[in-house]
């Protein structure tokens, strides 16, 4: 590489001082002191000049686009859209910063978004593939699954995946084996009856709640079952209400309050986090108490959110990514599971929904937003 330095800088050199020259003869200029070129090696320069400074400038734009060294490519998956995704991405991407790993400098970040659109996964999986990207970064489980699908040799890094042994991902949690590794989200009655027991603290009379979800999204079915089980347990009827594309929302909603439905739940997947201000507002206006699944949908106007914090796993899987970098084999990563929940309340949404929030889970919120 040294060498190749200074070859390109001679070349610099030799074809300033040949522009120069030529410039001076055209022009009937001549250096002080300087013998005057024979017209027969003049011709012979000037005819040889043109090709060989088109090639000096070929080869020093080449070098200009050559990295310094191969830096690794890390491909980025996810059924959600590019506007939907771009705070957990930016999280991830400042867990690398902290490892030490620059986009474009010591590592190269490629996006593949669905768009809500699950089927195309697994095109835009194959397309990292042929990148021969170092690590594919999965987030949600369809993106999980398109990538295991495609490769069982590139390691697979997930995040914000529902039940990764139930869903085939991995084999086991402690030792997943293969090439897949990450960080699982839960969804099991546990999660869904603590979303149902704060909904029926909010709204005692709670009998009958809409579960809004994907069925595009294969855990989704989990979701829906391990809610009705909790429901069961409180007294709850569960009304499902499906979605596979945001432009259902409306008559979902709508369905909802026609049915009598007293409270919604919004399970976890990328079509409702990309569209969460569409929802929120939505169920604002049929004034119907919304719990959702992350903070962010608090933030944006919904009654209450309880669930995994999105952005300590997409932080989480940049670490996996270092160790994988660094040599570690994804199967010997045991799978973590998420620690840290929040859970976070709006009292302008609950004030103007007329609704008063027990003190008792006021005292239990990570965040109570005025």
């Amino acid at each position: 590489m040294n060498l190749r330095r200074r070859s390109l800088a001679d070349r610099d050199s030799l074809g300033v001082s040949l522009r120069g020259l030529c410039a001076a003869w055209s022009s009937g200029q001549q250096a002080p002191g300087r013998r005057a070129w024979p017209p027969l090696l003049l011709f012979v320069v000037l005819l040889v000049l043109p090709s060989s400074l088109l090639s000096y400038d070929s080869a020093r734009a080449q070098y200009k686009a050559q990295p310094a060294g191969k830096v690794p490519r890390i491909g980025l998956l996810t059924g959600g859209s590019e506007a939907g995704s771009r705070t957990r991405f930016e999280v991830f991407r400042k867990g690398l910063r902290e490892l030490g790993y620059v986009d474009r400098q010591t590592i190269a970040l490629e996006y593949r978004y669905a768009n809500d659109n699950y089927e195309r996964l697994p095109v835009l999986a194959a397309e990292l593939v042929r990148l021969d990207v170092s690590v594919i970064v999965a987030n949600g489980t369809p993106a999980s699954l398109a990538a295991k699908q495609a490769t069982s040799t590139i390691p697979v890094v997930m995040f914000e995946t529902a039940d990764p042994v139930g869903s085939n991902l991995v084999s086991n949690l402690a030792r997943p084996g293969g090439n897949i590794t990450g960080v699982a989200q839960l969804v099991g009655a546990d999660l869904f009856g603590k979303q149902l027991e704060m909904l029926k603290e909010i709204v005692p009379k709670l009998s009958r709640v809409g579960l809004l979800f994907n069925p595009a999204n294969p855990v989704q079915r989990t979701a829906l079952s391990s809610t009705q089980v909790a429901a069961q347990i409180l007294g709850v009827t569960v009304q499902p209400l499906s979605v596979r594309d945001p432009s259902e929302f409306e008559r979902q909603v709508a369905t909802a309050t026609r049915d009598g439905v007293g409270a919604l739940i919004v399970t976890r997947d990328n079509i409702f986090v990309g569209h969460l201000g569409r929802l929120v507002d939505l169920t604002a206006q049929h004034r119907l108490p919304t719990m959702y699944g992350s903070r962010p949908f608090a933030n944006a106007g919904g009654l209450i959110a309880y669930g995994p914090d999105p952005a300590d796993m997409a932080r989480r899987a940049a670490v996996y990514v270092d160790k994988i970098l660094k040599g570690a084999k994804p199967g010997d990563l045991p799978v973590e599971q998420p620690t840290k929940f929040e859970l976070v309340i709006n009292l302008k949404t609950a004030k103007a929904l007329g609704l008063t929030i027990p003190p008792s889970l006021l005292q239990r919120a990570d965040q109570v937003i005025e």
